[in-house]
């Protein structure tokens, strides 16, 4: 089992997890050059948001994403990362489903995310959960792709 662990995005352990999370997206980013901009602790924090560790079954930190709102009821998914070792084990879906309760349980009606079509798996992962493609809602130069899911019965 996974714990999901609530830290402030400037708590060392959490901008580690995100500093390997944004070296990873730079050496594999495609399209240009990878803008690296780490989110501000006060928008992913109650109620405007939260910030999650993701702990192994040993503790070990092993990943990390958020939610912020963006509006009164519409929430973004950020910095969703678990480290290569962990991957296939459904931590990713374990995880997004808890950041989307979180949304839920702060009002969110909607929630919205972006990406790079370089990641597959995420992409793959999102329209498993029942995301949509949608119109670009932000002006994110790393994003190419951009998903929203009501969370209407969540």
């Amino acid at each position: 089992m996974v714990a999901f662990i609530e830290r402030a995005t400037d708590d060392p352990i959490a901008h580690a997890l995100l500093t390997e999370y944004f070296t990873s997206r730079e050496l594999g980013f495609t399209g240009g050059t990878y803008r690296t901009a780490y989110p501000e602790p006060a928008r992913f924090a109650p109620p405007a948001g939260v910030f999650l560790v993701v702990e192994d079954d040993d503790g070990a930190p092993v990943g990390c994403g958020g939610i912020r709102a963006l509006g009164v009821e519409r929430f973004e998914v950020k910095h969703l990362f678990l480290r290569p070792e962990t991957r296939g084990r459904g931590w990713g879906g374990l995880l997004l489903r808890e950041l989307e309760a979180r949304a839920v349980a702060f009002g969110a009606r909607d929630i919205v995310l972006d990406t790079n079509s370089s990641l597959e798996s995420a992409a793959a992962l999102y329209r498993s959960a029942g995301y949509e493609d949608v119109e670009p809602y932000n002006d994110n130069p790393n994003a190419t792709n951009w998903y929203r899911k009501s969370l209407a019965g969540v």
